[in-house]
């Protein structure tokens, strides 16, 4: 019998392709309604993902694609908060 484990697929709100959860990172709308970066993949809340790259944040905002996967519109200074917590996360 083989005993392989399934790996998650979550596709990028950006590019569009489908890649293994642990290379996305999670944009997370958290109860309260605030846009958080979820380092983790744990933390509650509804949850979209990202390529680790500008371009696909890019393509995400251009396409509104997050405003697709959390169903509400998305306030340009979130954009541009999420974009420095980005740059900070590439950073390192």
């Amino acid at each position: 019998m083989n005993n392989k484990k399934k790996v998650p697929m979550r596709k990028c709100v950006g590019c569009q392709e489908m890649k293994v959860k642990k290379e996305l990172l999670r944009v997370l709308r958290t109860e309260s309604g605030e846009f958080v970066l979820d380092t983790t993949g744990r933390q509650n809340g509804r949850g979209a993902y990202l390529c680790f790259s500008k371009e696909c944040f890019e393509k995400a905002v251009k396409n509104k694609g997050l405003e697709r996967s959390f169903k509400q519109e998305i306030p340009k200074q979130v954009y541009e908060h999420l974009e420095k917590e980005m740059e900070q996360f590439e950073a390192k």
